[in-house]
């Protein structure tokens, strides 16, 4: 998905930094000086990127993505248009980016519960499967805001197949733990585990009451957790 996004890099230059031929010509001064104060704007970059785009996903959410203002974005985020420039290619850009950043959090969440259910002894396939999928809807319960402005229909041009790109690997992932007693992949089993999860993730984003989203999750998952393959419990 990187390859879809453009971040360039936090400034790197040193505001005021004397011209190399005006610097003292102590050994050790100039050296230090310039590093600490490259550090300063690497910071000061980094806070604002930061603030742009928490400004942006406020917005996105308020207004939807057709309908946001950079203007809104930049005043919010006490920057200027010049600095989203300099940090971003375009509001399409703040969009793709804070997707990116949610479905890396997602996929990290995913992890950690997949391996905490090895650690605790966990072989069965759909019981991994269960421990990650859960995970991952409890993502989304916990920042219903932003997991809900990905699904409304109201992205930057071509994100629908930004979406279908993400969901395909994540089928490829599932596609890891279930195989078919000869050894290959279960896809309809996979298939239907997707489709499924694609579709809690939209109802669960979509509920207006969060006691009721947490129970439809919880009750999704129990039903997921009762799906069988014929072919894999094929001897």
């Amino acid at each position: 998905m990187s390859s879809d996004i453009h971040a360039p890099s936090d400034e790197t230059a040193a505001d005021g930094a004397p011209p190399a031929s005006t610097a003292p010509r102590s050994p050790a001064s100039p050296t230090k000086g310039k590093g600490e104060s490259s550090a300063r704007v690497s910071d000061r970059g980094a806070a604002t990127r930061s603030a742009l785009l928490a400004a942006a996903r406020d917005v996105f959410a308020e207004s939807g993505f057709a309908q946001a203002a950079v203007t809104e974005i930049v005043a919010r985020a006490g920057a200027s248009v010049g600095s989203l420039y300099h940090h971003f290619s375009g509001k399409a850009d703040l969009y793709l980016t804070l997707w990116e950043d949610f479905q890396n959090r997602q996929q990290e969440r995913t992890r950690q519960a997949v391996h905490a259910a090895r650690a605790a002894g966990v072989t069965d396939p759909m019981q991994l499967f269960i421990a990650g999928a859960t995970a991952y809807l409890d993502g989304c319960l916990a920042d219903r805001r932003i997991s809900r402005l990905f699904i409304q229909g109201d992205g930057p041009p071509g994100f629908d197949r930004v979406m279908n790109k993400r969901l395909r690997k994540w089928a490829r992932r599932n596609a890891a733990l279930f195989h078919t007693p000869d050894g290959e992949v279960d896809e309809p089993l996979v298939t239907v585990l997707t489709g499924a999860m694609a579709a809690a993730v939209t109802e669960i984003s979509l509920t207006e009451d969060e006691d009721a989203a947490r129970k439809m999750a919880a009750d999704i998952m129990a039903v997921i957790a009762t799906i069988r393959s014929p072919r894999a419990e094929q001897s």
